[in-house]
């Protein structure tokens, strides 16, 4: 009873665990979630002010506003190429490992842009903008270098995918192509000219194929035996039959017919 009672005990902590463990996990699924959607809302949100600064605000403010939002496109664009060919592509994972690495620089340059945007004093921001403008330069080309090169290996690779299907596909097409010959002993010509010639013999086509008689063929019926005329000569006479009379003769009177 003990051992029962410790068993029972024992699966309905196992029971809590799990129930504890999947709540956490679902949680914290969920925690993932609304901070993605709060991130990409925040980031949408920023980059429309950007663009909004850049057209309605000219000057260094508009100036600072164009380097942050060219910044930010190329490296966003830049690691969604990396992210998803890295899921195929094994060999992309020391590139998104380079990529990391430009991003530290990438943040560091917004986060300073950013600063700037703030800063009262417009002519000293003016006289470094060369150089900032210079940097986002270099990182946006490092950035779009990486990017371009992961897309030509991905088409590369599926140019060498559909050359090989298309050589497959073409080998496949002739096999089809090559149907099976008739034997050397006969050929159709031969067949069909000999159970023609049988037909004709035979005034219908008896084959394995025939339907029977048809209406301009009719059935070949026996044939019956002709019907004749009894010759009163060979035929028996009987004592009550009366004698024949021959044609012509004149009857005579008390004669029956």
């Amino acid at each position: 009873m003990e051992a029962l009672v410790a068993i029972l005990g024992l699966l309905f902590v196992l029971f809590v665990a799990a129930g504890v463990f999947v709540t956490v996990k679902a949680v914290q699924a969920a925690k993932r979630g609304v901070d993605r959607t709060v991130a990409q809302a925040r980031r949408t949100v920023e980059d429309t002010s950007l663009r909004a600064r850049q057209y309605t605000q000219p000057g260094v403010t508009g100036e600072l506003a164009q380097l942050r939002l060219s910044l930010r496109t190329s490296m966003r664009a830049t690691q969604e190429v990396l992210r998803t060919g890295s899921q195929e592509d094994a060999s992309l994972s020391e590139t998104l490992s380079l990529f990391e690495r430009l991003s530290a620089h990438g943040h560091e340059l917004d986060d300073e842009l950013k600063r700037l945007e703030r800063e009262p004093d417009r002519a000293t921001i003016a006289a470094r903008l060369p150089d900032l403008r210079e940097r986002t330069e270099r990182i946006t080309h490092s950035a779009e270098s990486l990017r371009w090169a992961a897309r030509d290996r991905a088409r590369k690779f599926a140019d060498d995918d559909l050359a090989a299907l298309s050589d497959q596909i073409d080998m496949e097409a002739g096999a089809l192509r090559h149907w099976t010959r008739e034997p050397a002993g006969e050929s159709p010509v031969d067949g069909a000219t000999a159970a023609s010639g049988d037909g004709a013999r035979t005034g219908r086509a008896d084959g394995p194929y025939s339907w029977g008689p048809t209406a301009e063929e009719p059935a070949a019926a026996e044939e019956a035996p002709a019907i004749t005329a009894k010759d009163p000569r060979t035929q028996p006479s009987y004592p009550w039959q009366k004698a024949p009379r021959a044609e012509g003769m004149p009857r005579t009177e008390g004669t029956p017919p």
